[in-house]
């Protein structure tokens, strides 16, 4: 297998046909799953509003009954939403998704994920209860509420292996429509990759699948002209472009995943998102997302979120 990525005129066929079929099955079938807080339900009030048919809590036993119905307006794109509340059935989801896409149905799973401090921190806004809490008597403790989001994330680790996962933590509602209607504007028939920057004082994204640390090299932070300005500024550009060891890491970084892509997108991934991360979020990993954001260009799709500086705006 050759370590080049493959050029932007390469595509990485998944079983189906876009027009769909004759059985009046969807073209493109999205399927939400997640932990509970993490903002299934924006997501799917995204997909929406951007045209999809959507469907709340439909119970993974009935998935390939619902996708054998024909009905002429809906069968062009279809978002389903799934949730813990099935929990018996959830065993038999991923099988599921294998089985149907072998039966020629595009499926792209979309796990939402969130650190658990702010599942806890939504739970208490809302006072909502869980829906893996026992009740107890006591009205529903913290201790609680952190077993039932554990337990939750037991369950739905298989599916969340064979997802792709966006991590809600820092993101608010419009943030979050953004990413969901980003991630399926993509070409399923080809691997996006994924570039984002944070900061690791708030913590490693849930969602990468490689996680690169540039602390080391010189922080713009500290020269004063630089310091209220973020990586997409062209003078914190050509500061961090001067530097040799940007240079080096850039092109490190760059020849890994030329490396290893290939092989991801036979292994029938949708996204690969690559995380960089810095102190603060605001320099160097910004630039170093923006540099690889360019020399990935053609070579498919690619998305670039900045987590910390997305998060102010």
């Amino acid at each position: 297998m050759s370590d080049a990525v493959p050029d932007s005129s390469t595509q990485f066929d998944e079983p189906g046909d876009e027009r769909g079929d004759e059985l009046g099955r969807p073209r493109e079938l999205v399927l939400i799953t997640g932990i509970s807080g993490s903002g299934k339900s924006v997501a799917l009030h995204a997909l929406e509003d951007a045209g999809y048919f959507c469907v709340d809590n439909l119970p993974p036993e009935l998935l390939r009954d619902y996708m054998r119905l024909q009905h002429p307006r809906y069968t062009e794109r279809v978002a389903i939403a799934v949730d813990v509340r099935a929990a018996r059935s959830l065993p038999a989801l991923v099988p599921l998704i294998f089985e149907l896409r072998g039966e020629g149905v595009t499926i792209r799973p979309l796990f939402l994920d969130a650190s658990t401090d702010t599942l806890l921190r939504r739970f208490s806004e809302t006072r909502r209860p869980h829906p893996l809490s026992q009740p107890d008597g006591s009205g529903g403790t913290q201790h609680a509420l952190v077993e039932a989001i554990e337990l939750e994330r037991l369950l739905l680790a298989e599916l969340r292996e064979v997802s792709t996962v966006i991590d809600t933590s820092t993101l608010r509602p419009a943030g979050l429509r953004a990413q969901v209607r980003d991630l399926v504007a993509a070409r399923h028939d080809r691997l996006t990759l994924v570039f984002e920057s944070f900061a690791f004082k708030y913590g490693v994204p849930l969602d990468a699948d490689y996680v690169f640390d540039v602390r080391m090299l010189p922080n713009p932070y500290y020269v004063r002209e630089l310091r209220p300005l973020s990586g997409r500024d062209a003078p914190v550009a050509q500061y961090l472009s001067a530097q040799p060891e940007a240079g080096e890491m850039l092109s490190q970084i760059e020849a890994f995943l030329r490396r290893w892509l290939p092989a991801l997108a036979t292994d029938q991934r949708a996204y690969v998102t690559v995380a960089i991360g810095c102190t603060g979020g605001q320099h160097r990993s910004v630039y170093i997302v923006e540099q690889l954001s360019q020399r990935f260009t053609g070579h498919g799709a690619t998305l670039v979120r900045h987590r910390e500086l997305d998060a102010l705006d």
